[in-house]
């Protein structure tokens, strides 16, 4: 269920996002839900959800320029986002762009 419509923005997908949908569409697995709002009262979204088995997936960019998933307030906040998530009962599955191929192979086995 999504939390607070209002709060859906359209963002600009990042490369990873658009190659990692791709996929999932020539592999035929079912297309998730993008920018999905999971926590009631934060504004928390993963990149996709697949809603009917909780699963989830996070393309983690600027691993190399050291981006915002990779330094310290980001980082924490990251950390606090999964950890709810996970408690929720929530399976975060986190990618980088380069691993697109182990993320195919991965929701063929997770969303049987």
């Amino acid at each position: 269920m999504r939390f607070n419509p209002q709060w859906q923005r359209q963002r600009k997908r990042s490369k990873g996002e658009l190659l990692l949908l791709n996929r999932i569409i020539l592999a035929d697995l079912l297309r998730p839900e993008e920018e999905y709002l999971f926590c009631e009262g934060r504004r928390w979204r993963f990149d996709f959800a697949w809603t009917y088995k909780k699963v989830a997936v996070e393309i983690e960019g600027g691993v190399w320029i050291q981006g915002r998933h990779n330094r310290g307030k980001g980082f924490i906040n990251d950390c606090e986002k999964y950890n709810t998530a996970t408690l929720l009962g929530w399976r975060v599955l986190r990618y980088t762009p380069q691993m697109l191929d182990v993320a195919i192979s991965d929701l063929q086995k997770i969303l049987k």
